[in-house]
């Protein structure tokens, strides 16, 4: 027999043991190769802090970090056909939705929540990126359109925060339909005269950025972030050019005025608020100043009497 098994007690054996370990543990920086405690991660609303990289964010986690004290109203999503053209390639459009459900817990790409920003009551629309692509069909227009309708009936202004890889090319023509029904969405809550702030995240490309993702009133985007239609590579395929250094990319954007400004996750809130407040003509909530505490009087001395 082992002799470990026969003089070393079970619980000093135990730890010989192999111990199983979460394999997200670390997390890679994609741009530097930097390992990060995931813990050290999310507290830093997943951005590395070393390199400022953003990595991509659950829609969930996002609107807790956006709002007040992580508390905020999941508003329900419309129901929808789930497979109007019985598509299937290498698998059956039903499988893969089935799939990206399991995988993610979302009914679909979009996530409709309601709560306060430092006090203000907000709508805010997040786009998934895990769910398919975040791909626009017609569970996805729908969602953004109720939220477009929430905020306008609620007299509150909308956030929308834009992950897509475009249309999703399994429902055809009726995802195409969505850029036309968003858009119009769009039309009717400034026409209330509500505000509508865009923050374009990585990537943020296709049908998408051709309708409601560039139809805001003011555009932030993510540092590092993809913006466009197309992408460089089938870009440079049709032209038949180099591109330039960072085309595409949010900072590019910038300073080519198709972007307002770049802005960090860990500032957003901030920033946002301050603008909604401008729109809405709110005045920012001063903090009152410490009351001075004043040295306690000190008493007069008694005047002397002359002595008779």
């Amino acid at each position: 027999m082992n002799w470990i098994t026969n003089y070393v007690r079970p619980k000093i054996n135990s730890m010989l043991g192999r111990r199983e370990m979460p394999e997200n543990l670390w997390i890679k920086d994609p741009e530097t190769g930097e390992m990060v405690f995931h813990k050290d991660l999310e507290e830093n609303q997943f951005v590395i802090p070393s390199s400022g990289y953003h990595m991509k964010i659950a829609a969930k986690e996002r609107l807790r970090f956006f709002f007040d004290g992580g508390r905020y109203e999941v508003l329900e999503n419309p129901k929808v056909v789930q497979d109007p053209l019985k598509f299937r390639d290498e698998k059956r459009y039903v499988d893969r939705l089935k799939d990206a459900r399991a995988k993610t817990g979302m009914d679909d790409a979009i996530v409709n929540a309601a709560g306060e920003v430092d006090g203000l009551p907000v709508v805010a629309t997040v786009q998934d990126f895990a769910f398919m692509g975040g791909s626009l069909g017609l569970a996805a227009g729908e969602a953004i359109i109720t939220a477009f309708d929430t905020a306008r009936q609620r007299r509150q202004p909308l956030v929308l925060f834009a992950a897509s890889g475009g249309a999703r090319m399994q429902e055809g023509i009726l995802s195409l339909m969505q850029l036309a029904r968003t858009t119009v969405a769009v039309d009717r809550l400034k026409e209330a005269g509500l505000p509508y702030i865009v923050v374009l995240t990585n990537p943020t490309t296709g049908g998408v950025t051709a309708s409601y993702a560039m139809l805001g009133d003011v555009h932030i985007a993510e540092p590092g972030a993809l913006i466009g239609f197309a992408g460089p590579r089938v870009i440079e395929q049709t032209i038949r050019e180099k591109l330039p250094e960072g085309f595409q990319r949010a900072e590019y954007l910038m300073e080519h005025g198709m972007v307002d400004m770049v802005v960090s996750r860990l500032e957003m809130k901030q920033t946002i608020s301050r603008l909604l407040r401008l729109l809405l003509k709110v005045p920012e909530v001063q903090e009152e100043p410490e009351a001075e505490v004043l040295p306690p009087p000190v008493a007069a001395a008694p005047e002397a009497r002359p002595q008779a």
